[in-house]
């Protein structure tokens, strides 16, 4: 008879077509409602049912690629006909690309709808399959994890949202001219007068809220990206973490549990190809997403720098306050697709040293010689990395931050 703390089956099961978890939808639900609800909101999140929902998605992606095509098109139009100072150019410039990169991450996603849902798929049936207590709570504990990375990317993101599209605006004075009598507020993004004079009600007030939408959208799809990433990432740190722990009972087996070393041995050996296989998708699915990530944000951070140390002002700290959280988040989002990125490549490594420090030595016959396959395979596991050219890693990190501060020199020197 087991003891009530010790290792034992959460579900009884005779048939492979039961789960052996009871609660799994619950524990699926949790771990994935934040980022159904963002990736919800752009049409992003694979759906499996019917067809009006499928064509309610494809009408917010339209609705999305509407949105910011009315603020990257005519203030591009704006740099070219109006903006006629280099700083002024760079400023407007250097903020279109972040809606660039946002549009870039969307094609991506949409792209890879199908990836996205075989993920999917892979998570809900290894949450279905949760033999041991154990497992559930190592398990939960990753997603809970992931959990608060998409709760802090949230914040940083919708708070630039309020600060550039509300407070900034919120905060200038009204322009007055004198000879046209009229009084407006200055657009966070401009129109050129080719294409509708602005400064006129409501053009004006029509212009902003399609620019708050859009905005909305484009930081929207950045915590949908970086949400993804914590997803599946933290999700295979956590099926490695529960390997380990399978690994660690292959010898002696659980109590309570009545299995041969051959049965531990395959079962450790099924889960140890899912896992890598998993990881394979996962980094299929990401290396775009993440290349556009590190490249946009090491201009960006750039880029930010500048402005906050340009427009920083102690009597109207608005303006460089909003730079600084624009800052603080775009070096979170990088940030979070390293660390996880480290996370990943450090699971792997333990794998293999757990592997070596059971005591493989008592294992009947030749049986140990499995060991050195899955030492082995641990060797060769995919990692994350950004278009398959840099590897997601706090020294990736340490290299965006360095070669931001590189360019933010260099622009410091040719604007002075």
């Amino acid at each position: 008879m087991m003891k009530e703390n010790s290792f034992h089956y959460l579900h009884d099961v005779h048939s492979e077509s039961k789960s052996y978890n009871r609660i799994y939808k619950e524990d699926l639900r949790s771990s994935m409602q934040l980022n159904i609800w963002v990736m919800k909101i752009i049409g992003t999140w694979p759906l499996r049912q019917s067809w009006t929902e499928t064509l309610w998605n494809r009408v917010l992606n339209v609705i999305c690629y509407v949105l910011l095509a009315f603020l990257l098109i005519p203030s591009g139009m704006f740099i070219v006909l109006e903006i006629k100072d280099f700083y002024n150019q760079l400023k407007l410039g250097s903020a279109l690309t972040f809606f660039f990169m946002a549009v870039m991450k969307y094609c991506a996603l949409l792209l890879r709808e199908g990836d996205i849902r075989r993920c999917v798929d892979y998570i809900e049936g290894d949450w279905k399959n949760v033999r041991y207590t154990e497992d559930r709570k190592i398990m939960l504990e990753n997603a809970n994890f992931s959990r608060r990375l998409v709760i802090i990317c949230g914040i940083f993101m919708y708070g630039g949202v309020l600060f550039y599209f509300v407070a900034v605006p919120l905060t200038r004075a009204k322009i007055v001219e004198e000879d046209g009598n009229i009084t407006y507020r200055r657009l966070v993004f401009p129109v050129p007068n080719v294409i509708v004079d602005a400064r006129r009600s409501p053009v004006n007030e029509i212009f902003y809220f399609i620019q708050l939408f859009a905005g909305f959208v484009a930081h929207n799809i950045t915590v949908a990206a970086c949400g993804l990433a914590a997803l599946v990432a933290m999700h295979a740190c956590g099926q490695l973490q529960v390997l380990m722990s399978w690994i660690s009972h292959l010898v002696d087996g659980r109590e309570g549990v009545n299995d041969t070393t051959d049965e531990r041995l395959a079962k450790i050996v099924q889960l140890h190809v899912r896992i890598l296989n998993f990881i394979s998708l996962a980094e299929e699915l990401l290396h775009e997403i993440s290349l556009v990530e590190v490249v946009g944000c090491t201009l960006n951070i750039c880029f930010l720098g500048y402005y906050c140390m340009m427009e920083w002002n102690f009597k109207q700290p608005v303006s460089g306050l909003t730079y600084l959280i624009l800052l603080i988040s775009l070096t979170f989002n990088i940030f979070i697709f390293c660390y996880i990125g480290e996370l990943l490549t450090e699971q792997t490594i333990k794998i293999r040293e757990s592997s070596y420090m059971i005591d493989w030595y008592r294992l009947p016959e030749k049986k140990s010689l499995a060991i050195i396959l899955i030492i082995c395979m641990s060797n060769a596991t995919t990692r994350l990395t950004a278009g398959n050219i840099i590897e997601l890693s706090i020294s990736s990190f340490g290299d965006v931050i360095k070669s931001s501060v590189a360019y933010l020199n260099m622009l410091r020197t040719f604007t002075t």
